[in-house]
């Protein structure tokens, strides 16, 4: 293994097969970092990169990323989604500079290489020369320069990429139960586009995901979820936990019956006298038929979908080096959807994103953690809430989804 990728400095102790105890080095280190880049985000893993729906015509593109390594998925002239790198195989500029868009062709800005739909390398300006001088080479061979092309897969309008060749299809990748929990929100229905946020993270960007596998603080941290009692660890639910780990479903019911004692008693920070201005914010209807009000749903390494009522979503989680994280949001809809639905699923992306008066906390809550280790490189997190496993469980008072990434994270690392 070469240098770049080799983590040589100490501390590296991490206790082969402990999952309930994380090093602090794990978030600060930049050889750890370069690491991730060429094994998890290069490596046999699947990327999200957009939904299907972002390039529903021919020529439509999004610009998007890999990890820190930028990516093109676009629509190509046979309708089908291809995917390669942002990236001129002539000097490595940008191909695409805007986010999204509708193009015929790729062209550099700086030297005029031109690529079509699908990635390759169509044009080079004054490839021949001028009057028989300069030029390129009689034996350069466009087929054999271009960026690199990403194996591309569909899951119900969710758009993943790999750079591996080796990587499972991604039905096996993502596992039968949570893919089923996919389909549970997706499956069969046109999606909408109904807003977007990005929101930078002053934090590692596996802290934010440890956030979003983390049952057990959400109805600690988010006043506004027990407040509204729309997320307590008293009410119906459970954590679903693939396999190999690095996947995950927790969900809840309402539940009128649960008991509010039981948080009174931990004398913690969990009930307000706020109310809401505006009630019908948490207006909502059973759209899927299954009770289920709350669903947080991840796929290794950093995608996330949820249900927060009405209010549907996927988030992007993009690493931005060591101490900072890209989150992109993207809100759906369905072209199905009554005046009605759309409306209270326009209310209810209020809970949602950078001043969400759900998502708020965890937007600075990674920060508090990223500044508190600072010092602290030679400790460890403590993952025992629920027990050491990274298993499925009844309960949603535990870490064992957090214990999951790991799991995951230490196999495709090898550490």
């Amino acid at each position: 293994m070469d240098s770049v990728t080799t983590i040589t400095d100490a501390p590296t102790r991490w206790e082969p097969g402990r999952l309930s105890r994380v090093p602090y080095w794990a978030f600060q280190r930049e050889d750890v970092y370069a690491r991730e880049q060429e094994r998890v985000f290069r490596g046999d893993c699947w990327n999200y990169l957009c939904l299907e729906a972002e390039v529903p015509q021919k020529g439509d593109f999004v610009a998007t990323r890999a990890g820190d390594t930028p990516v093109i998925a676009s629509r190509g002239r046979d309708g089908e989604i291809y995917a390669f790198e942002n990236r001129c195989a002539h000097r490595g500029a940008l191909l695409a500079l805007k986010e999204r868009g509708n193009v015929k062709e790729f062209t550099c800005v700086y030297h005029a290489w031109s690529y079509n739909l699908e990635g390759d390398l169509t044009g080079v300006a004054f490839k021949d020369g001028i009057k028989g001088k300069g030029g390129m080479a009689p034996s350069f061979c466009m087929e054999d320069h271009g960026p690199r092309k990403l194996r591309v897969a569909v899951v119900h309008g969710l758009v993943f990429g790999s750079f591996s060749n080796d990587v499972p299809e991604i039905e096996n990748y993502i596992g039968e139960e949570v893919l089923s929990r996919i389909a549970r929100v997706l499956a069969g229905r046109k999606l909408e586009v109904i807003g977007r946020f990005t929101q930078m993270l002053p934090n590692n960007w596996k802290l934010y995901v440890e956030n979003t596998k983390d049952s057990y603080h959400a109805s600690i941290l988010h006043l506004f979820f027990t407040t509204f009692e729309i997320n307590r660890l008293s009410q119906k639910g459970a954590i679903i936990v693939s396999p190999n780990g690095g996947n995950h479903v927790s969900y809840s019911a309402i539940d009128p019956e649960a008991a509010s004692a039981d948080y009174a008693e931990q004398n913690i920070r969990s009930e307000s006298e706020f109310g809401l201005a505006d009630p019908s914010l948490l207006n909502g209807v059973d759209e899927i038929g299954d009770g289920v009000t709350l669903q947080i749903l991840s796929v290794f390494p950093g995608f996330v979908l949820q249900q927060i009522q009405n209010a549907i979503a996927v988030r992007q989680i993009l690493p931005k080096g060591v101490e900072q994280t890209e989150l992109n949001w993207t809100l759906l809809g369905f072209a199905d959807d009554t005046p009605e639905l759309r409306l209270m699923r326009l209310k209810q992306g209020n809970l949602v994103g950078p001043a969400g008066f759900v998502s708020m906390e965890d937007g600075c809550v990674g920060g508090f953690v990223q500044r508190g280790i600072a010092g602290s490189a030679d400790e460890d997190a403590v993952l025992e809430m629920g027990g050491e496993d990274a298993v499925s469980s009844e309960s949603r008072v535990t870490e064992a989804a957090v214990r999951g990434f790991w799991k995951a994270y230490r196999q495709e690392m090898a550490l």
